[in-house]
């Protein structure tokens, strides 16, 4: 997808937020993937949130310690989709997602009760387990993903 620049060559917003998104993966902790998200209040286009992949508050990071595995997954991190939702101060009536990945099934699940609407991502994560929740969850919510990479 071309992100929209005006004729004077300035940034558009989806580019704009995605930059955004990949400067705050650099704040991960995990040694594994360097995940980035930003939450963005749709009727103001403002950033209200922002969330990296790391460890729980206080806890050891992955990138000092090791990642700890289980079923091929780093259990120690909390995703940044996740994160950012943590970090919303107040509720939103609809929010827009910018992330460098694309939301796994359990991240999606608490994006969706967040009201967020839309997400745009970069990196294709593949999840059968969320791909087969979307299908059934249909246009129920109005919610719609799109890759822009």
């Amino acid at each position: 997808m071309v992100y929209d620049r005006s004729d004077n060559g300035r940034l558009g917003r989806q580019e704009y937020f995605m930059k955004v998104a990949t400067v705050v993966a650099e704040r991960s902790t995990c040694a594994r993937a360097k995940v980035g998200a930003v939450l963005v209040d749709v009727e103001h286009n403002k950033i209200v949130a922002t969330g990296y992949n790391g460890s729980v508050r206080g806890g050891r990071h992955c990138i000092d310690t090791g990642c700890l595995m289980y079923r091929k997954h780093c259990i120690r991190t909390i995703h940044a989709e996740l994160n950012a939702v943590l970090h919303l101060e107040r509720p939103y009536n609809v929010l827009t997602l910018y992330c460098t990945h694309q939301p796994c099934l359990a991240c999606l699940k608490a994006l969706i009760t967040a009201r967020v609407r839309y997400i745009y991502y970069s990196i294709p994560y593949k999840d059968i387990a969320r791909d087969r929740f979307l299908k059934d969850l249909g246009n129920a919510v109005g919610f719609t993903h799109v890759n822009i990479q």
